[in-house]
């Protein structure tokens, strides 16, 4: 077992941030805590850090129980947004300067840093300082002073968001690559759920300290459990949009009277349904049913910014650029099999 959360609750004074959080995440496995600001997802990491005191509930790595253990004694090393390297050391001196400190011999420290030098494509850099570095080259010194410590578990505290956009994929792409060679947990953090997507095994979605839901990238997507899951996974995000129910159906007022049936379990008749279906899932007709407010035509994709008549706004995905003029009238439909249905009040999924 890799990392396991039991009831884990997290108290500054009277407020509480973190509330009764159980999650197990397995031995090798990929997982990303995202959310909002604010969600706790940067708490959670640095109560496993031990950096942030467990005000309830239990942490165990590798199957010890570790709530209350100091950090140097819990198997894990932690990568920041900042890299928190010395700027007077050189890369090769960063890298193996914890070792030194816990006495290891200097022999051995050669060895790890240059196997981790090698793992990171370092080596050419190991005797410069860190302000001959770019920043993805100070990040990946950062990650490298991690690996020699040989730890259990990796902890990443939003890595890339000090990167330029270029530098961001190139370094999700390292990552990736790391994980897949030495096999080791990895818990990352980030507000993008593009990250989250492309990097992890499991995504952890939370929110206001609780979990929404737990599963593989693709299984969130396919398969929110609620609105907010449904809201933030996925990029543009999906389209949400209130419709009536009625017998077998739900009918949006405001798209000309839609009717889209579904074999879901509707409230009853007349009841406010929150009606979602992402935007590579809207089709583009012939029609005077929305207004197109804006296209973004980026290539091999266009993004349509469509109004309603009752002034919902919907964005559409195409694969290719589109013939409708800004300010055109147009009609949309929705395949019936790629819609989602949440209940108005309490945002869950209607299935």
């Amino acid at each position: 077992m890799g990392v396991t959360l039991e009831k884990v609750i997290k108290r500054y004074g009277q407020t509480q941030v973190i509330h009764g959080v159980d999650l197990e995440i397995q031995e090798g496995e990929f997982c990303v805590f995202v959310g909002p600001s604010g969600c706790g997802k940067s708490t959670l990491l640095r109560m496993i850090a031990g950096l942030e005191e467990t005000t309830d509930g239990k942490i165990s790595i590798q199957n010890r129980d570790v709530t209350h253990t100091d950090p140097s004694e819990r198997g894990v090393a932690m990568v920041f947004q900042t890299y928190a390297l010395y700027p007077h050391m050189t890369v090769e001196q960063n890298m193996g300067f914890g070792l030194k400190m816990n006495g290891v011999p200097k022999a051995e420290i050669d060895a790890k840093v240059s196997k981790a030098s090698d793992i990171l494509k370092l080596g050419e850099y190991l005797k410069r300082k860190p302000a001959a570095l770019s920043g993805g080259q100070r990040q990946r010194v950062a990650i490298g002073r991690s690996i020699v410590r040989g730890p259990d578990v990796f902890l990443f505290d939003e890595p890339l968001s000090n990167l330029d956009a270029e530098l961001r994929v190139e370094m999700r792409v390292e990552i990736a690559r790391l994980h897949n060679e030495l096999s080791t947990t990895m818990i990352y953090v980030t507000h993008d759920q593009v990250e989250a997507m492309t990097l992890a095994d499991k995504i952890v979605v939370l929110r206001d300290g609780l979990i929404e839901q737990v599963g593989a990238p693709l299984h969130l997507y396919d398969d929110p459990d609620n609105k907010f899951v449904a809201g933030f996974i996925g990029s543009p995000a999906m389209n949400f949009i209130d419709g009536t129910a009625d017998e077998g159906a739900v009918v949006i007022e405001d798209l000309g009277g839609m009717r889209i049936p579904t074999t879901v379990s509707l409230p009853p008749r007349g009841t406010t349904v929150t009606v979602g279906i992402r935007p590579e899932h809207i089709q583009i007709t012939e029609g005077d049913t929305v207004h197109l407010d804006l296209a973004e035509h980026l290539g091999g994709v266009s993004y349509m910014y469509l109004q309603t008549g009752g002034g919902q706004r919907l964005i559409v995905e195409a694969k290719a650029a589109r013939s409708w003029p800004e300010g055109a009238k147009v009609g949309i439909a929705f395949p019936d099999d790629s819609v989602f249905f949440f209940d108005h009040e309490n945002q869950k999924r209607l299935r």
